[in-house]
C-alpha cells in the first residue's frame, strides 16, 4: 500500500476523518477536507522547504561515495549522513568544486563536516544554492526509487518557503491552490517554520518507548503565528511537525530553537485540538503522536480500517483527520 507517487489532483487524495465525539469513521477525500472542519478555527501549516540534500561524490581514493546532509549547526559545521566508512578529516568531493571534511564522527552515525568550495568555507545559504544545483531530492526509501523531475514540485508543499527541511511535511501536500483559497475565506490561516530532519524516519528501537532518543528540529514561530497562538480559539495542525512545534511552545514558551519533544500516549498534546496528517510508519515517533490524541487502541483500529480499505500510505499517500 506505499505510495511511490502522488495523485493528481492532489486533493484527490482519500481522506479518512476520525470523530472521537461520536467514535466514528467516515471516509471521504480531501476535496471535502472543508465540510468536516469545526468553524472559527486557527490553522496551522509548516512553510519549511525540502533542500535537494542527497548528493553523490567521490573519496580521495577515488571510491564513490553518497551524502545526506541533514541540518546545519553553529558556526558552519553541518550535520550530514555519509554511506560506509569515513574517518576524521575523510574528505570528499562533489560537483561544483563542492568539497566536505569530516570533523567528528557521532555515535548515533551522523558526521559532522565543514563544506567548502574553492577552499573557501560555506555558509548556509551558499551551501543551500549548491546543494539545489548539484544535489536529488530525499526521497524517503521506501519509495524505492529515485527523484524524478516531477518530484521537484511534488514534493514540495505550495507554500513553502524557507529552505531547510531534508523531508517534506506531507501532510501539507494535499492541497490545491483552490483548497487553500476555500481554507482562507472560512478559516484563520497561519505558517510557523520547522525544518523536518531525517530523524523523522528513525524507528523506535527502545523496549519502553519513553527511553527513546528523540531527534531535535529547528523551529521558528512569527509574531503573527504568536498571536494566533494566544487567541482563545481551536487549533487544527496540519501535519505531525506544526503538531509538535505548537506543542513545544505551549510547554515551554520558545519561538525558536530545537524541537525534541516527543508526544505519545503518556504524553499527551495540552494545545493542539485537531490534527491532519498522513499515515505513518510501524515503531515511528509518528505513529505514537497519532496514539497521543487517541490512544493506542483506536490507533490500531484506524490503521486497520485504513489497510482494509486500501489506502495509500507514507509521504506520498492519503491523509486522516482526528476531530
Amino acid at each position: 500500500l506505499i505510495a511511490s507517487k502522488p495523485l493528481y489532483p492532489a486533493d484527490s487524495a482519500k481522506l479518512l476523518v476520525y470523530n472521537r465525539a461520536n467514535d466514528t469513521i467516515t471516509h471521504t477525500t480531501f476535496k471535502h477536507l472543508l465540510d468536516f472542519l469545526p468553524s472559527d478555527l486557527n490553522i496551522f501549516l509548516n512553510d519549511t522547504k525540502v533542500i535537494k540534500a542527497r548528493i553523490y561524490g567521490q573519496k580521495e581514493s577515488g571510491g564513490k561515495t553518497e551524502l545526506l546532509f541533514n541540518k546545519p549547526l553553529f558556526m558552519n559545521r553541518y550535520q550530514v549522513m555519509i554511506k560506509g566508512k569515513v574517518q576524521k578529516g575523510t574528505k570528499l568531493f562533489f560537483d561544483k568544486d563542492l568539497t566536505a571534511e569530516v570533523i567528528e564522527l557521532n555515535e548515533d552515525g551522523t558526521r559532522i563536516v565543514k563544506f567548502f568550495q574553492d577552499d573557501k568555507q560555506l555558509e548556509f545559504d551558499t551551501l543551500v544554492e549548491i546543494l539545489n544545483t548539484i544535489g536529488h531530492l530525499p526521497l524517503p526509501h521506501y519509495m524505492n526509487r529515485e527523484d524524478e523531475k516531477e518530484d521537484e514540485k511534488d514534493y514540495q508543499t505550495l507554500f513553502a518557503k524557507n529552505y531547510g527541511a531534508v523531508a517534506a511535511p506531507t501532510a501539507s501536500l494535499h492541497f490545491t491552490d483552490e483548497l487553500l483559497d476555500k481554507l482562507n475565506i472560512n478559516h484563520s490561516i497561519n505558517y510557523l517554520t520547522l525544518h523536518v530532519g531525517a530523524g523523522t524516519f528513525k524507528p523506535v528501537d527502545a523496549e519502553d518507548i519513553l527511553e527513546h532518543p528523540m531527534h531535535s528540529e529547528y523551529f521558528e514561530v512569527s509574531r503573527e503565528c504568536l498571536q494566533a497562538l494566544k487567541e482563545d480559539k481551536k487549533t487544527l495542525a496540519v501535519g505531525t511537525t506544526v503538531t509538535r512545534t505548537i506543542e513545544y511552545f505551549a510547554r515551554t514558551n520558545k519561538i525558536q530553537g530545537e524541537c525534541d519533544l516527543f508526544l505519545n500516549p503518556a504524553n499527551k498534546p495540552i494545545k493542539v485540538d485537531h490534527l491532519l496528517t498522513n499515515f505513518h510508519l510501524p515503531k515511528s515517533t509518528l505513529i505514537m503522536l497519532i496514539a497521543s490524541f487517541v490512544g493506542l487502541e483506536k490507533t490500531l483500529e484506524i490503521y486497520e480500517t485504513a489497510v482494509k480499505e486500501k489506502y495509500r500510505f507514507f509521504s506520498y499517500g492519503d491523509g486522516m483527520l482526528i476531530i
